[in-house]
């Protein structure tokens, strides 16, 4: 396909072609009603013609009978003079008519009203006449009166004629242009799509690159067709992603690195945090074991914001999941245990109601999701209080609920608290807050399985954070479609 150089001009090609046969449609109906008005002006002059000559052929008839009664009563030559100078009126006048269009009947009456007044003439002329011819003569310019009125008919049926062909003209022209009007508007609607398409096609090029990149997808090089214009764009933006491209392996590598540099002497500190605790050393006191629990605990903390860097890089580079039926409530349940311990510590009760749920995920990834939710839970839940943990199903879904009783979620942070490294307010009790990473991880594995997480409103006017995530059931046919139509386009997206 041509592309212009400029944008601009392409657009201005496109209009000058969609523009083409609505103008040859004007150009063509101006120049119909041109050929119809000059048909109507001719036919209009030639029916006014032809009912002047024809009342002025009847008129010279009426008068050249009344000269020859008035020469057969008179027998004055003179008479015959004035005839004769009429005559040749009434034969110039026979010529025009004759010059119309006239029907065949018509013409063959006009010449034989010619003949006639020739054979009458030669008879009028005659030197002696008996009364027979008298009364020839006087029938036969009766006759010539008659034929003149019968033409007087004949222009009249001109004019009708005239103006049937006027009216077949209109209507011929009419369903021309009725015809070639659709054909035009088709045309041009056509035209108008094609280059529509055309123009929209590196619009949606370069959307879908922006996208791709806002997305973190820098796996796919970005191609943009179009004007030169557009394809500079288009280049611009590969060459921003391969520079990206290359930044987020840096990164990669970066984060990789460090996790595992910074694993190997973390783990000399905990095991030497552990055997001090253990008095393995010797016996400690007091102060001296509650610095140890201290330095227990913080590296514990340390140990967690590493590995949620690594999951993070790992899903950034997340492959497809595995979907198959998982019990949630057993999931849900081995999360708890896990928990027990850090949920008696800080005295929390946790309040499970977990109905029977089969849903379509990856085993791995469900704990992940519910360990972050349950772990971001306990992090921002006061001593003494209550954590909600229901399991239910909903319209084909498996819905888990996890309720705090913590400061919540501010209307402000709801629209980023999905996002990486983002971070609100540090719990009451002054913990250290963690990496920012725990709810963007639970999010995307969330959307690979075919489901979602949502911030709840509390409708009890309460404090605290309301979590929902909705997982496809195994059970219903419908959802598990759903969930790999959601996979795939995830997985598109990215």
């Amino acid at each position: 396909m041509y592309y212009p150089r400029s944008f601009l001009k392409f657009i201005l090609l496109g209009f000058l072609l969609v523009s083409l046969p609505l103008v040859y449609a004007l150009a063509e109906m101006i120049l119909s009603l041109d050929r119809l008005e000059s048909q109507g002006r001719q036919e209009v002059l030639q029916a006014a013609q032809a009912g002047r000559t024809s009342r002025l052929l009847y008129e010279q008839a009426t008068t050249l009978e009344r000269i020859a009664r008035q020469h057969l009563i008179l027998e004055d030559n003179a008479l015959l003079d004035e005839y004769g100078k009429l005559r040749q009126d009434f034969r110039q006048t026979t010529r025009q008519l004759a010059a119309l269009p006239l029907d065949p009947k018509a013409q063959e009456s006009l010449v034989k009203l010619g003949d006639l007044e020739s054979q009458l003439h030669k008879k009028l002329l005659a030197p002696e006449r008996n009364p027979q011819v008298a009364e020839d003569l006087a029938g036969g310019y009766s006759r010539l009166v008659d034929g003149a009125q019968t033409m007087l008919a004949a222009s009249n049926q001109l004019t009708q004629r005239a103006i049937e062909r006027l009216q077949d003209t209109a209507t011929q022209g009419r369903e021309k242009w009725i015809y070639v009007g659709l054909a035009t508007v088709g045309i041009a609607i056509a035209l108008a799509i094609v280059f529509a398409t055309l123009i929209a096609r590196p619009i949606r090029q370069l959307d879908l690159a922006i996208r791709q990149m806002g997305s973190a997808d820098f796996t796919h090089a970005i191609t943009v067709t179009g004007p030169q214009d557009l394809r500079y764009v288009g280049q611009r933006l590969e060459w921003l992603r391969s520079r990206l491209s290359e930044l987020e392996e840096q990164q990669t590598r970066f984060l990789r690195h460090v996790s595992h540099e910074l694993k190997t002497p973390l783990t000399a500190v905990r095991e030497g945090a552990e055997l001090l605790r253990d008095d393995v050393g010797g016996k400690l006191t007091p102060e001296q074991h509650d610095i140890v629990r201290i330095v227990r605990d913080n590296t514990l903390q340390l140990q967690k914001l590493i590995e949620d860097l690594l999951a993070y890089q790992q899903t950034r580079a997340m492959e497809p999941a595995e979907l198959r039926p998982v019990a949630l409530s057993d999931v849900v349940n081995g999360v708890l245990r896990e928990h027990r311990l850090a949920a008696l510590a800080r005295m929390i009760n946790v309040d499970a109601k977990l109905a029977p749920a089969t849903v379509v995920g990856d085993a791995v990834r469900l704990r992940t999701i519910v360990d972050n939710l349950l772990s971001n839970a306990l992090k921002y839940s006061p001593r003494h209080a209550t954590i909600d943990v229901n399991v239910a199903t909903q319209d084909g879904f498996a819905v888990l609920d996890v309720i705090d009783a913590g400061r919540g979620v501010a209307d402000a942070d709801r629209s980023r608290i999905f996002e990486s490294f983002f971070q609100g307010p540090p719990p009451v009790d002054g913990r250290i807050k963690g990496s920012g990473l725990g709810l963007a991880i639970a999010r995307e594995y969330a959307v690979a399985q075919g489901g979602r997480i949502e911030v709840q409103s509390r409708a009890d006017g309460r404090s605290g954070a309301w979590f929902r995530l909705w997982l496809p059931l195994a059970d219903t046919k419908p959802m598990r479609a759903v969930a790999k139509t959601q996979l795939a386009a995830v997985a598109h997206s990215r």
